[in-house]
């Protein structure tokens, strides 16, 4: 015999349909690689490499507005102001809390910093912002604002910036911290005039900055308020840029200078924006529009050499180029683009949720052999697998046109989006649900439990519950489906009725499907044109014959196996209210007379000495056949079925007659011994015909529509269907098992009913939702690792793809860490081992390079420079290549200058960067209160010397500036005397650690800045600021290795400082002893690792 799996216990779990408005920005992509969307009250976790849904919580009464996923750690928010922080894998509901009833406006887990990873900030309607413990629930502060907030923003660069997007403005926060509530209101922001003409021929005006507290303008140029605002951002690809989003525009501000330095408008003709989301890899940004197309657009070069040269032909603003997009949907009234979201792990990937349920999944596709994999040269026989991350797909933005490095291992494709995966929701209701016959002894080789759902569009979708995904969908029927009826596993019926015409007479179509082909035909042939409509129809037990019941109509009595019309009956027949066919039949007797007579047929055909012989293959033949007789046409079994009429009165037909009574009868159950009708005032009839008994129980709960038996032999489970919910019966004890009612522990009103299997129901409700529940109807979520899911979801490494490529001997060890970090999406994993591989690998070159060099001699040409670190680090970035960055920067600011103000905030950035200030200070106008003191600091930078007495003279007047409050001016007067170092000194000294740190990337030679950057890290790693994970990326980008294995050391990172101190050389194992002093079980179990990696090379890694 052939083993076979089959699983027959089902998970509970919701088939989910269109989404209500309100959900339309409750989605968010997780680092862990799942989708989070919220539909109606439901939130649904989707896998976005199978196109799945794997789980799906349910807890909200109200819709859930906003979704942020943390880890495996979900908080959801809803209209009725209700915060839930979900344990995913389980289901279950961590914690819950509440602080108002209104809808909450935004909400984010605050990863940047170390002190906890349970902090939740959310914003509260209507102006306030409330800091959560999203473990425990307890609420840590609150703070309230003058206006109403909209949504808010961190700076990616520094977690005490914050922006708040406002009804009147914006409000910049540069003190926010976890501690404590900020303790001022804020800056307030306004656009000057954020948009133009549609097709803009000069830049948007700038921003003008008003202090906390003033009143909006009010002159026409200046009172353009917020209202159309869409979006606010930080840019997390480089610091202090933020752009806003308007139906027309983006406008990319410099919040330094305070002016918009770049747009990206649509043309008159063009699809209006919807969302935008910038990138971190690159300077990139992801658009969607009105119309669900997805447009990619990359930042250029600001300006080339042979723009320079040439300022006419010179942009002055940042350009972002079109470099992909994406087909567009149809849009209809109910069918719209709502939200796109994007992997935050390689961010070449975009989910688009659509209003009617569809969750697209597309990805960026680059059609090229790759040369390199997580940063490094790929190896001869190396497996070639590519490195899909954004930052491999775009090289590197130029700076001011410097050439590419030759030795860059970059490459630029044509990048182009594929539809990778799609996810379909459920239509709009009303649904006509019915579960396919029950498994049993003689189907379980092939059984598959199949939903059949009616739609209202007049296709019936047809669901494997084993996964939750679309078997088939096919379209049936011109009008909305009424009723299906299984007449196997592998076809059914289903009919649909038109709209009424005058006389109240309808179209009806009945029609048989195949599911194997799709084949589906009129059952009843050329019936079906202006009659009235069919009430209801149902399938006998052994599905042999079929009772079509129609309004103001005499039922019709079908042969399902030859589609044949049995009887139509008289006119005078009773108007049936409810029907039910009997479980009882004659088949078995029927078997066993035809077996009987079959074995006499065949003993008559063979002499007395043959029958011994083929007495038993003949018997086996017989047995074979008798096992396919119930689908034959040779076995006609007699069946019974019961209804009521208007009157009560109960009818028992098997060909002619009755027997009969309770109240006006709207349901039928029948099973077994035991019949159970139901009726319009609520009440339940329970009949034992074999005790000739019954029983009445009013439940007070209206009309009974809909009640169905269990399947399963012996199972007398009841589901009973009202207008306000559902329970469960347990007819042997005839006592109520479960209940749900709309208003007490529900939201939604059920539509249909029926049994998925023995222990399970599955319901289909007005929110436009399918939900399998078990049989206590309480929740349909779920532990996702005990399901049986369609595909690769895993986190097992030996499971995917990837196992073979992390075993390939020429992959290094630091690619391997990286791919690692990218599989599992762990952020700080990702992040450290960029920015390790980078400096590792600088390192390493610049040993072999010095050791060439002295063994060569003098005349030796260095090896070419490698690619430099993503401005997305800065400070972290080489200082040469962050110098040459703020000096671009700059030079946009000056173009894009427009008060004196902006003036002089460029001059002073220029004396900072030892940049061309004088010409910017002598443009200062006579009539400027600034105009004397301008011109005797351009004279001053003129004029300078590197005289002991001048430089005595201006360092003095520098330190008393600072001592009286002029830091800014005390430290570039230190930077004209190249006393870079001390003003980074001052300016740590007076709590500026930040601007230190720039400082002293842009103007020290690596001796110094390291001195800087190193008091710098020890300052991240106070108990009061608490950033050791900036410390730690600080120092590795310092080469201090020996400090920052001792860091991971004060963290509990053993593995990782072990690994560290073995790449020390011949210093290794002192390291080794200094770290794990005292802990010598754990010096013994790696000192075996440190062997194996001291004796790599360099090259390795």
């Amino acid at each position: 015999m052939i083993p076979y799996t089959v699983n027959i216990k089902l998970a509970a779990r919701t088939l989910t349909g269109t989404l209500h408005l309100q959900n339309k920005t409750a989605v968010d992509w997780g680092w862990q690689g799942l989708i989070a969307q919220g539909c109606h009250s439901s939130i649904l976790i989707i896998d976005p490499k199978t196109s799945q849904t794997i789980q799906v919580l349910e807890r909200h009464k109200a819709n859930v507005v906003k979704s942020s996923p943390y880890c495996l750690r979900l908080a959801s928010g809803d209209a009725s102001g209700k915060i839930i922080v979900w344990d995913v894998v389980s289901g279950t509901a961590h914690c819950e809390i509440q602080e108002h009833s209104k809808p909450i406006q935004d909400l984010e887990w605050l990863w940047n910093q170390d002190a906890s990873r349970d902090l939740l900030l959310a914003i509260h309607p209507p102006n306030y912002i409330v800091l959560w413990n999203g473990d425990t629930g307890t609420k840590l502060w609150k703070k309230s604002y003058a206006e109403n907030i909209l949504s808010f923003s961190f700076d990616p660069f520094d977690p005490s910036n914050m922006a708040l997007l406002t009804s009147e403005g914006i409000v910049f926060i540069t003190d926010f911290s976890h501690s404590k509530p900020p303790g001022s209101a804020g800056k307030k922001v306004y656009i000057a005039s954020p948009h133009a003409s549609p097709a803009h021929t000069k830049p948007a005006s700038a921003i003008s900055l008003a202090p906390t507290g003033a009143k909006k303008p009010s002159t026409s140029a200046e009172a353009v308020t917020l209202n159309d605002c869409l979006q606010l951002s930080y840019l997390p690809s480089k610091r202090n840029h933020m752009l806003l989003l308007y139906p027309r525009e983006i406008l990319i501000l410099d919040l330094e200078l305070s002016q918009t330095v770049g747009v990206v408008a649509i043309e008159r003709s063009g699809v209006p924006f919807v969302q935008v989301i910038p990138c971190a890899q690159r300077d990139a940004l992801y658009c969607l529009h009105e119309n669900g197309c997805i447009t990619l657009r990359v930042c250029r070069s600001t300006t080339t050499q042979e723009e320079a040269t040439d300022p006419e032909q010179s942009t002055h603003e940042l350009v972002y180029d079109l470099r992909s997009q994406c087909d567009a949907i149809r849009v209809t009234k109910t069918v719209r683009p709502y939200r796109m979201v994007i992997c935050p792990v390689n961010e070449n990937s975009a989910a688009l949720m659509v209003s009617d349920g569809r969750a697209m999944l597309s990805g960026l596709s680059p059609l090229y052999t790759p040369i390199s994999f997580c940063g490094s040269p790929l190896g001869t026989n190396q497996k070639r697998i590519q490195d899909l991350s954004l930052n491999s797909m775009i090289g590197q933005t130029l700076i001011a046109g410097e050439a590419l490095p030759p030795s860059s291992i970059q490459q630029e494709v044509q990048l182009k989006f594929l539809l990778s995966g799609l996810l379909s929701g459920l239509p709009l209701p009303p649904f006509a649900l019915r579960m396919c016959p029950p498994l049993t002894t003689k189907n379980i080789n092939h059984y598959q439990p199949l939903l059949a759902i009616g739609t209202s569009n007049g296709s019936v979708l047809v669901y494997n519950l084993t996964s939750g995904l679309l078997h088939k969908e096919l379209s049936v029927h011109s009008c909305e489906v009424r009723g299906i009826e299984w007449l196997s596993l592998t076809s059914f019926l289903s009919f649909a009725t038109s709209a009424p015409n005058n006389m109240g007479m309808v179209r009806n179509e009945l029609q048989h499907v195949d599911l194997l082909t799709g084949r589906c035909f009129a059952f009843r042939g050329e019936r079906g044109n202006d009659e009235p409509p069919i009430e209801m129809m149902k399938v006998s037990h052994l599905k042999q014959y079929l009772v079509v019941v129609f309004r103001d109509k005499p039922l019709e009595l079908w042969d399902t196996r030859t589609g044949t019309l049995l009887r139509e009956m008289a006119k005078n027949f009773p108007t049936v209210t409810a029907l039910e066919w009997s479980p009882s039949h004659n088949l078995k007797s029927l078997k066993k007379k035809q077996m009987a007579a079959r074995e006499a047929m065949a003993r008559q055909t063979v002499s007395d000495a043959e029958q011994s012989i083929v007495e038993s293959s003949v018997i086996s033949l017989l047995q074979d056949a008798e096992s396919k007789s119930e689908s034959s046409q040779a076995i006609s079994a007699r069946e019974h079925f019961v209804f009521t009429d208007t009157d009560g009165q109960v009818y028992h037909i098997t060909v002619e007659g009755n027997t009969g009574s309770m109240g006006s009868i709207a349901c039928i159950a029948w099973k077994g011994d035991t019949l159970v009708l139901g009726d319009v005032d609520g009440n339940l009839n329970f009949w034992d015909l074999k005790a000739r008994l019954s029983r009445g129980i009013p439940t007070h709960r209206g009309w009974v529509k809909k009640i169905r038996f269990a399947p399963g032999k012996g199972n007398q489970k009841l589901l009973v269907m009202y207008t306000d919910g559902a329970e469960v019966w347990d007819t042997k004890e005839v006592q109520m098992v479960s209940s749900m009612r709309i208003g007490r522990n529900v939201n939604y009103r059920v539509l249909d009913i029926d049994w998925c299997t023995s222990d399970k129901v599955v319901l289909a409700s007005d929110d436009g939702c399918i939900r399998v529940l078990e049989m206590a109807m309480k929740s349909a979520s779920y532990r996702m690792d005990e399901q049986d899911l369609t595909g690769t979801f895993t986190m097992d490494i030996n499971q995917v793809d990837m196992k073979s490529v992390l075993q390939d001997p020429e992959l290094s060890l630091l690619q391997r860490c990286l791919l690692v970090s990218r599989l599992f999406g762990d952020e700080s994993d990702l992040h450290f081992w960029t920015v390790a591989s980078h400096y590792i690998q600088a390192f390493a070159q610049a040993r072999l390079s010095t050791a060439e060099g002295n063994n060569q001699g003098e005349g030796t040409k260095p090896p070419p420079p490698q690619n430099h670190l993503d401005i997305c680090n800065d400070i972290l970035c080489e200082s040469s290549y962050f110098q040459k960055f703020q000096l671009d920067r700059v030079h946009l600011q000056e173009v894009k200058r427009s008060s004196y103000e902006h003036t002089k905030k460029c001059a002073d950035q220029l004396l900072l960067l030892d940049g061309p200030a004088v010409q910017l200070l002598l443009e200062t106008s006579a009539d400027n209160s600034s105009y004397y003191c301008d011109s005797l600091k351009a004279c001053l930078v003129t004029t300078i010397t590197s005289s002991g007495p001048s430089q005595s003279t201006i360092k003095l007047v520098a330190t008393n500036m600072i001592a009286n409050g002029k830091l800014a001016e005390g430290v570039q007067l230190l930077c004209l005397i190249d006393k870079a170092a001390d003003a980074c000194r001052y300016l740590q000294t007076y709590g500026e650690w930040n601007r230190a740190a720039w400082l002293a990337k842009v103007r020290l030679n690596p001796a110094e800045s390291s001195d800087v950057l190193k008091r710098w890290a020890e300052h991240l790693c106070s108990p009061q600021v608490n950033q050791k994970s900036k410390a730690i990326l600080v120092l590795l980008s310092l080469g201090c290795f020996y400090k920052y294995a001792r860091l991971l050391r004060s963290l509990g990172l053993r593995e990782g400082a072990a690994l560290w101190a073995s790449r020390a050389g011949s210093a290794g194992e002192q390291m080794m002893e200094e770290l794990f002093q005292g802990e010598a079980a754990c010096q013994r179990a790696l000192s075996a690792k440190t062997k194996s990696w001291a004796r790599r090379t360099p090259s390795d890694l």
